[in-house]
C-alpha cells in the first residue's frame, strides 16, 4: 500500500510574502496567523506578508513566522480533503509536523518556536559558531573529519552528498579546507547566526526546556517520523525530542530512507519553498514530490492526490 507524508521545512525556506496568497484566499489559513499572532505578541501576517527579507532572517522572527506559514498553508490543504498518513519535520520543522498531527495546538507550537528562536539567538551570541555545507563527499568521510578536528561537528543530513558541518568558526573553517582537499565539490559557509545543532547551542535547549515542560503532548494521530532518532516516536518522547534536538543533529536522509522503507511513495512539502522536496528527490529520484506553497501548487495536488 502506498503512503502520504507531509514535510515541513526548517530555517532558510523562508520568502518575502510566503503565505498571503492562500490566507487571503482560504480563511482558515489566515486564522492560523491570528492564533499564531496571539501566542507570540508578534504581528505575523504582517511579517510574513510585508516584511522584508532582512527582517525576516532574524533567527527569532524566522522561526515563528515560518512554522505559522507551514500550518496556514496546512489548514489550505486540510480544507480540501487531503490528510497525511506519516509526518516529519526537518529541524524547526518538527514543531509544525508536531501540531499537524494535535500532539499540540497550533498556538502552542508557533508560541513555543518563538521562546526557541529567542533561546537560539542567545546562545549564538554567547557562543559564536558557523555552518557550513560540504557537498560532494560520503557523509562516512565528512564524520571522521569531525571526529578528527576538535570543536566541529555533523548538525544537517540533507541527502546522500549533502552534509551540513556546525561548531567554531575556526573549526568549520578548517573542516571545510580538509573536505576539499579530499574532492568535496564544494564547502560553502551558510548564512546563518550560530552554531545551531551542535553543543555550543546547549544552553538553548535548557532554557527552552521549561517552556516544552508545559506542554502536555497528546497522542499523534498520524505517525510523527522524529529527524534526530529517524524513528516514529510516541507522545510521551516528544519533549525530550524537542529539547535534543537543538544541539543533536538532522537526520533528514535516514528519516526520509526509513519513511521509503515504510510505503512512502508521495512527499507534500507544506511550506515556502522547495528543499525537502528536492532533498527527497536526491534520496530516491523515485518518489513523487509536490511543494505546496500557493494556490497553484495547492490546485495541482489536490488533482494528483484525489486521482485514481
Amino acid at each position: 500500500m502506498t503512503k502520504v507524508a507531509f514535510c515541513f521545512p526548517g530555517q532558510g525556506s523562508l520568502e518575502v510574502g510566503m503565505g498571503r496568497e492562500i490566507a487571503e484566499a482560504v480563511p482558515e489559513a489566515m486564522e492560523v496567523y491570528r492564533v499564531g499572532s496571539e501566542a507570540t505578541g508578534m504581528d505575523l501576517a504582517h511579517l510574513c506578508f510585508e516584511a522584508p527579507l532582512e527582517e525576516l532572517v532574524e533567527t527569532e522572527v524566522q522561526q515563528p513566522t515560518l512554522v505559522a506559514t507551514s500550518l496556514a498553508i496546512l489548514a489550505a490543504v486540510r480544507k480540501e480533503g487531503i490528510e497525511p498518513d506519516i509526518v516529519v519535520g526537518h529541524s524547526v520543522g518538527e514543531f509544525a509536523a508536531l501540531a499537524s498531527v494535535r500532539a499540540m495546538s497550533e498556538g502552542e507550537a508557533i508560541g513555543l518556536v518563538r521562546e526557541r528562536g529567542l533561546a537560539m539567538a542567545e546562545a549564538a551570541r554567547q557562543r559564536p559558531g558557523a555552518m557550513a555545507a560540504i557537498l560532494g563527499l560520503e557523509d562516512q568521510l565528512v564524520e571522521t573529519l569531525c571526529r578528527k578536528i576538535l570543536g566541529v561537528w555533523p548538525a544537517n543530513y540533507n541527502c546522500p552528498g549533502q552534509i551540513v558541518v556546525s561548531g567554531e568558526n575556526d573549526a568549520v573553517e578548517e573542516c571545510c579546507a580538509e573536505a576539499e582537499s579530499l574532492g568535496a565539490r564544494r564547502a560553502i559557509r551558510l548564512k546563518v547566526s550560530g552554531a545551531f545543532h551542535s553543543p555550543l547551542v546547549g544552553q538553548a535547549g535548557r532554557a527552552l526546556k521549561p517552556a516544552i515542560d508545559r506542554i502536555r503532548f497528546s497522542d499523534p494521530v498520524a505517525p510523527f517520523m522524529s529527524t534526530v532518532t529517524a524513528k516514529i516516536e510516541p507522545a510521551q518522547r516528544l519533549g525530550s525530542l524537542l529539547v535534543d534536538q537543538l544541539t543533536a543533529p538532522v537526520r533528514f536522509t535516514q528519516a526520509a530512507g526509513e519513511l521509503m522503507r515504510g510505503g512512502v511513495t508521495t512527499f507534500v512539502e507544506i511550506g515556502p519553498g522547495n528543499v525537502l522536496s528536492g532533498l527527497v528527490k536526491r534520496i530516491d529520484r523515485g518518489v513523487r514530490t509536490f511543494s505546496v506553497n500557493d494556490l497553484a501548487s495547492l490546485e495541482k495536488v489536490k488533482e494528483a492526490l484525489s486521482a485514481p
